[in-house]
């Protein structure tokens, strides 16, 4: 039995004298709020029904502008044992995810956020599905599910699903094949070993945009078994002006977009990943951030964003030569690095036409 499976086991016995041997806490579920009282409910709600499997911690990341922080007061004080309010200073969603992180007792870590929600029925079966595992003879690193791009006003949402995975079955990664571009996992389909998240000492930075692709990509090289559920989970809504996926947002956060880059880049200069199937997915997953990065700074139309990104190209091959080059020489860094005005304008078409063709957000 090898050391995670006995990790499992100290884990669940902790947590079960912890409740007075009443309850373990199968899944912890983390929601980071900043002034989200106007859609904080709906999210909340649809987590409920977990009953006592699942603990709730909604974290208020010191919301002023409205009632955030009663709110989440009211729901402990309503669902006492399955609903903590956690009261902290501004420091951005990843220091939130932290914060949950920190507070976590579940045997397994999920994010919410507060203007997304899950579907109740799926959600019932998945802690259903987790439960099994859990009493089960092999410990499961990541559980992953689809997520909907709720868009506000389409009539059709799209579906992220992972076909490249078994399905219902614990699986290694020489058991799955190659992910298609623009089906990586992302935070809203994935469910993380509590324990794990620990192991691998996953902090996320303060003050910055966009680290849910880190909350996914720096535990990788510790993740061994899988489990993949193809149902409908997690409700991505998409329709306020003001959220982070918006262009025009993104290229007046750019600075934060390179602070993500350049740490998903050290991830894996620092990190000897012997799996090769996993360092595969990972490189192919920093070559599409690296190239939404660059068309970006190239979008901004500014010179001092150009040179923005010939400094992040130069750091990564500072960092990893070899990765440079199989980044800078295939499809998108080719792309992304074609010269003068005409080529920087070949580069975002051909950005916009990747985004239909292969799906990416």
């Amino acid at each position: 039995e090898d050391r995670r499976n006995i990790y499992q086991k100290i884990f669940l016995a902790i947590t079960f004298f912890s409740y007075g041997g009443k309850n373990v806490k199968i899944l912890s579920i983390a929601i980071p709020c900043y002034n989200s009282a106007a859609y904080m409910r709906r999210c909340i709600d649809s987590l409920l029904p977990g009953g006592e499997d699942v603990e709730i911690l909604i974290v208020d990341d010191g919301s002023t502008k409205d009632n955030t922080a009663e709110i989440a007061d009211e729901y402990e004080k309503n669902y006492p044992g399955i609903v903590k309010a956690i009261h902290q200073e501004n420091g951005g969603h990843g220091e939130a995810v932290n914060a949950g992180l920190r507070n976590a007792t579940g045997v397994y870590y999920k994010v919410v956020d507060s203007d997304d929600w899950v579907d109740v029925d799926v959600y019932l079966d998945i802690i259903k599905t987790l439960k099994e595992l859990v009493a089960g003879p092999q410990t499961v690193d990541m559980f992953i599910s689809n997520f909907v791009y709720d868009k506000a006003g389409a009539k059709h949402k799209k579906v992220m699903r992972y076909k490249a995975f078994p399905e219902n079955e614990v699986f290694q990664w020489d058991h799955a094949k190659k992910l298609h571009i623009g089906r990586y996992i992302l935070m809203h389909s994935v469910i993380y070993r509590t324990m794990l998240l620990r192991e691998c000492n996953l902090e996320l930075p303060k003050h910055t945009f966009y680290v849910d692709n880190l909350f996914v990509f720096q535990p990788l090289p510790y993740v061994k078994n899988l489990y993949y559920k193809n149902v409908n989970f997690y409700h991505y809504f998409i329709g306020r002006d003001d959220q982070s996926v918006n262009e025009k947002v993104m290229i007046s956060r750019i600075d934060q977009q390179i602070r993500v880059n350049k740490i998903m880049i050290d991830t894996m200069a620092d990190n000897k990943i012997a799996d090769k199937r996993i360092r595969q997915y990972m490189t192919s997953y920093l070559d599409i951030i690296t190239t939404v990065t660059s068309v970006m700074l190239i979008r901004s139309g500014t010179e001092e964003n150009l040179e923005k990104k010939k400094e992040l190209w130069q750091y990564l091959k500072a960092k990893d030569g070899g990765l440079y080059f199989r980044l800078r020489h295939g499809l998108f860094g080719r792309t992304m690095n074609l010269p003068g005005r005409g080529g920087r304008k070949l580069s975002v078409a051909a950005y916009k036409i990747s985004q239909k063709f292969y799906g990416f957000n």
